[in-house]
């Protein structure tokens, strides 16, 4: 049996459901499964693993509690000053996001609450999103002083076109699942209780289908994927680098800290 092995996980909960691999982000330190060390590095492996599941024939992706995963911990950000922690960063978010497109099982998200950042990134990057209709999604690197990064500039853009891509991924405003399946970021909103349900029920489908043929289509739609992250992801990533070390930035997490307004000063 080959793929990602609940034991070997601190952070993400697995549990095999018949055919369809059921994957819940769980940090033991974030209810609201922040992103640090230690969920990035194993999310990292998570993706790389899925590609040598041979059991499942569908995946669900959902989080624990109130949130699937509300962005970066402010904590971890404080202490991405480095550059030698910051490359190694970025070339782990690089394949992060490639083994998830490269993943053949058909994935589905089901959002339970605010994906944001990553956690927006990584839903929009699966192929089928359940969205609980209290839940939001955002990309607020911005509003911390910093590129967006995570993937963010190639699937907005190519989910709701520039245009409106723009209007969030500048402002980091949140996006309402009414909102969000509007304009065509989601596939399905439905009530907060019968989210897993329904989720479920349409993993269950896609398992119950012909795989090969699943996973051919997947693997030709997302070749349309991949090239929007060749246009954009080592550009917005590396300019990333580069605001994580502006003065912009540490302001930012300063006034997130003292609970005020930040006075950005292009710097």
């Amino acid at each position: 049996m080959s793929g990602p092995r609940d034991e070997s996980y601190q952070a993400i909960r697995i549990e095999r459901q018949g055919d369809v691999l059921e994957i819940t982000l769980d940090h033991p330190d974030s209810k609201l499964n922040a992103v640090d060390e230690l969920l990035h590095e194993e999310l990292t492996r998570l993706f790389r693993e899925l590609k040598r599941e041979d059991d499942a024939r569908a995946v669900l992706l959902t989080g624990a509690g109130s949130a699937f995963s509300a962005g970066g911990n402010f904590a971890w950000f404080a202490r991405l000053s480095n550059l030698e922690v910051l490359e190694h960063l970025r070339r782990d978010a690089k394949q992060m996001m490639w083994d998830l497109l490269d993943v053949e099982l058909p994935i589905v998200a089901a959002l339970n609450g605010p994906a944001v950042g990553l956690g927006a990134s990584l839903a929009l990057l699966c192929d089928t999103i359940f969205m609980a209709k209290s839940a939001t999604l955002a990309d607020p690197h911005v509003r911390v002083g910093i590129v967006a990064g995570d993937g963010g500039t190639a699937i907005w853009p190519l989910a709701v076109g520039p245009a409106r891509a723009k209007q969030y991924l500048l402002t980091g405003d949140p996006v309402s699942a009414t909102e969000a399946e509007r304009i065509g970021l989601v596939n399905f909103v439905v009530p907060d209780d019968q989210l897993m349900e329904e989720a479920r029920g349409f993993a269950h489908r896609l398992a119950d289908s012909a795989p090969l043929a699943l996973r051919y289509t997947k693997q030709a739609v997302n070749k349309g994927v991949k090239d929007a992250l060749n246009v954009a992801f080592d550009t917005s990533t590396a300019l990333e680098i580069v605001t994580f070390q502006s003065d912009d930035h540490r302001e930012a997490l300063a006034a997130l800290s003292e609970k005020r307004a930040p006075k950005f000063r292009g710097r």
